[in-house]
């Protein structure tokens, strides 16, 4: 296909009819993985949708509104499909047509959606904060629709009464600063778990799977935050995950990856149910797999809240308990058990992927140059110490660990994109004309790798970050030239326990062992995994106790 600048909203489809539609897209089909079978169906589905709006398009006027951002010529009704369906990851295909068309901002026409993908912080500012007013809403998706419930969450929804019931709820009883407070000693124990974990794996062979210990870290974390438990099942001797909580993460890990990863049915409706691209099989087993978790918990922990009488003398003892226990202007529950649970679930998701994925880059990184993980030490001994362990009091002051966690922020991201916003109304943005209904991705990849940005954007340099005077480092960054946490109307509310979590997991690591290749193992294999920004395999490098053994919390 030739890349050009696209000039109208979409083109004229009152003109379509059976032989455009099926010449078209046998040639799409034949470079896809789909079954003849499947290719019939598709071709089915998409001659009615094609009818539908030809018959919705007459009854606009043609004019052309505005010019679009650049991309790929669309197919009609198609729109760019055929090349996303044979370039596989999405996102990679994006970043890619931009790079080749030296663009920080791309139009790709998605069925009759427009994708709309920016990696210039000027521009992704344009979008979060200058107009966020506009871009506030979300896209409705198979994916966000199931692991929301039907869009009952705070995160996931459109724009609307929901969501302004939801965040009110997440900034005034969850996310808040006494909130935090509150649930100040869940963290350090968890933080001291994490020690007796990776000591116990000194103890058996020094090879540590920092995967699993910084992923379990945060899927502890937040299991205690949320429901007083650090396990669904027994756990393991070593303080490690038992078989319900590895099988508990992936699902979360599962649900982050396939929230918005380009599903088909996402811009053909028509078509959901037939499962095209096998994301709603998926989908719907980790959906499951969360819910058979969560929800007899929150069954049983409603029931007992709701007691007759039972509910005014208690103290809650999580957030799940905060959540039950809020009352409305009639001293009736706020919220639905419905609500609750797929709350639950959205804040598991959000919490579990940033500290793990930061700790295990950013090991990596220090561990593959090696005097950059001696400064950490260095800092960490000079502001803490031998004689105790970090602790969150001592974050403030942790300017090289928070500049190394920063880093890793920009150069890898948790995710290509931020979560989308929606276009509420026609706008301009960059002097391009952006249609009411427009998805927008603000790409994180995109931002922390620009090299109009960065200098070497390539190179892992923490102390690109530690500029003169710089005493206070901060993991959010105002100016969007990464995102760690987002902003705007949509913005991540939750930075403040973002950041605890993060630094107390990469501290702690730091501080409490020495830390070098496997002896196994020729290098670090910095690569990335073929379809996703994670690493290519599991960290798994050796460890020793580096601190007086009394400071090692027992078992």
């Amino acid at each position: 296909m030739n890349i050009s600048a696209s000039a109208a909203i979409l083109p004229n489809t009152s003109s379509l009819n059976a032989t455009t539609v099926f010449t078209t897209i046998p040639s799409f089909l034949a470079a896809s993985p789909l079954s003849a079978f499947n290719a019939f169906l598709v071709s089915t589905f998409v001659l009615l949708y094609a009818i539908l709006k030809s018959q919705q398009s007459s009854q606009k006027s043609s004019k052309q509104l505005g010019r679009l951002p650049p991309g790929p010529t669309p197919w009609p009704v198609l729109g760019n499909l055929p090349e996303m369906l044979s370039n596989k990851p999405v996102f990679r295909w994006m970043h890619r047509l931009m790079e080749e068309m030296n663009t920080e901002i791309a139009c790709v026409r998605l069925g009759s959606t427009h994708v709309i993908s920016v990696t210039c912080p000027k521009i992704a500012a344009e979008i979060l904060k200058k107009q966020d007013a506009v871009f506030a809403s979300r896209p409705e998706s198979m994916a966000a629709r199931s692991f929301s419930d039907g869009y009952k969450t705070a995160v996931l929804v459109p724009h609307g009464d929901q969501w302004k019931k939801m965040r009110r709820v997440l900034t005034s009883e969850i996310i808040c600063p006494a909130r935090h407070k509150w649930l100040h000693d869940k963290r350090v124990y968890e933080a001291d778990n994490l020690v007796r974990y990776v000591l116990a794996q000194c103890g058996v062979s020094h090879d540590v799977n920092l995967r699993t210990a910084a992923r379990h870290y945060s899927g502890n974390l937040i299991r205690n935050l949320m429901f007083s438990k650090r396990h669904f099942g027994k756990g393991m001797p070593d303080g490690g995950p038992g078989i319900e909580e590895e099988e508990h993460v992936e699902a979360l890990f599962t649900a982050l990856g396939y929230l918005y990863a380009f599903c088909v049915s996402d811009y053909f409706p028509c078509l959901e149910g037939l499962d095209l691209d096998g994301h709603e099989k998926i989908v719907k087993e980790a959906t499951m797999t969360l819910k058979k978790y969560h929800d007899p918990i929150i069954d049983q922990r409603i029931q007992q809240w709701r007691k007759s009488g039972d509910s005014n003398n208690k103290e809650p003892q999580d957030l799940l308990d905060v959540l039950i226990a809020l009352k409305d202007s009639n001293g009736q529950p706020s919220l639905t058990s419905d609500e609750i649970k797929a709350q639950t679930t959205e804040i598991m998701m959000a919490a579990i992927d940033n500290p793990s994925n930061v700790a295990e880059w950013a090991m990596a990184e220090m561990i593959n140059q090696p005097e950059l993980l001696q400064k950490a030490v260095e800092e960490l001994d000079r502001v803490v110490g031998k004689d105790r362990l970090v602790q969150e009091s001592d974050i403030p002051h942790l300017n090289y660990i928070k500049a190394c966690a920063r880093e890793t922020f920009r150069l890898h991201p948790i995710a290509p994109f931020n979560v989308p916003h929606v276009a509420m109304s026609d706008t301009t943005v960059a002097g391009y004309f952006i249609p009411k209904g427009s998805h927008m991705l603000v790409s994180r990849l995109g931002l922390g790798r620009n090299p109009k940005v960065w200098d070497e954007p390539l190179e892992f340099r923490p102390e690109r970050h530690l500029g003169d005077g710089y005493t206070n480092v901060v993991l959010t960054e105002p100016d969007l030239r990464f995102i760690s946490f987002s902003t705007g109307r949509r913005g991540c509310i939750a930075a403040s326990l973002g950041t605890t979590m993060t630094v107390m997991l990469l501290a702690r690591l730091i501080q409490g062992f020495s830390w070098e290749k496997s002896p196994q193992a020729p290098g670090i294999d910095l690569s990335e995994s073929e379809h996703d920004l994670f690493l290519v395999r599991p960290l798994n490098v050796h460890a020793e106790p580096r601190l007086p053994v009394h400071l090692y919390p027992s078992f």
